[in-house]
């Protein structure tokens, strides 16, 4: 099973054998980081915003077009599937949220209007994990009635409710969530020879 170490290992040691030989990027391969905005499981294509920052650490997922990448062709290079979601940003500071339109094909920042800010919230926080069922609530909660959305970000260990403007408020649920961190290696545009979900992966776990 492909795993952090192994991706941080490929990048440096083509990093190294760059200065060394004088080998192009693009002949040794370039790793990259993006989230998730789609996932075709049929095809095993994920599509992806890449993360502009340079700091993987610190990932600004706003750089566009969306790329598209298939699965690495061994299953031994591939890490869970993606989930898909096209919320990049929710700041509570400026109260706005920053979405992935899927009609447009831009990035578009909401204005919100915040109804409820419960932070920190850990993930096994009664409020978002279901003890009985031992698994997570399930996200975003949308009311209908009372047009509110509610999400959690286990990265900001909050959980939110607010309101959108109403012709945003109809938009599908997966609008409002985020999709999953992943990284890639690869040579040729497109085609990922390895991938790791990087939500899904316990970087700690050898």
């Amino acid at each position: 099973m492909m795993n952090f170490r192994h991706i941080l290992i490929s990048a440096a040691a083509a990093a190294m054998l760059m200065t060394i030989t004088g080998v192009s990027q693009a002949e040794f391969g370039q790793v990259e980081q993006g989230r998730t905005i789609a996932f075709d499981a049929e095809k095993k294509e994920v599509t992806l915003i890449h993360d502009s920052s340079g700091d993987q650490t610190k990932p600004v997922y706003d750089k566009l077009p969306p790329a598209v990448f298939k699965l690495p062709a061994d299953p031994k290079e591939t890490g869970p599937e993606p989930k898909a979601g096209q919320r990049m940003k929710l700041d509570t500071d400026k109260k706005v949220i920053v979405i992935y339109d899927t009609n447009t094909k831009k990035l578009e920042t909401l204005p919100i209007t915040i109804v409820d800010l419960q932070q920190p919230i850990a993930k096994d926080h009664p409020l978002v994990f279901d003890k009985a069922e031992n698994k997570p609530k399930k996200m975003p909660m949308i009311d209908k009635e009372k047009k509110t959305i509610t999400i959690y970000s286990g990265r900001q260990k909050m959980l939110c409710t607010f309101s959108v403007p109403d012709n945003y408020f109809g938009y599908p649920a997966s609008t409002w969530d985020a999709g999953d961190e992943v990284r890639i290696y690869y040579k040729v545009a497109g085609q990922s020879l390895r991938f790791m979900n990087i939500s899904k992966t316990d970087i700690f776990k050898k």
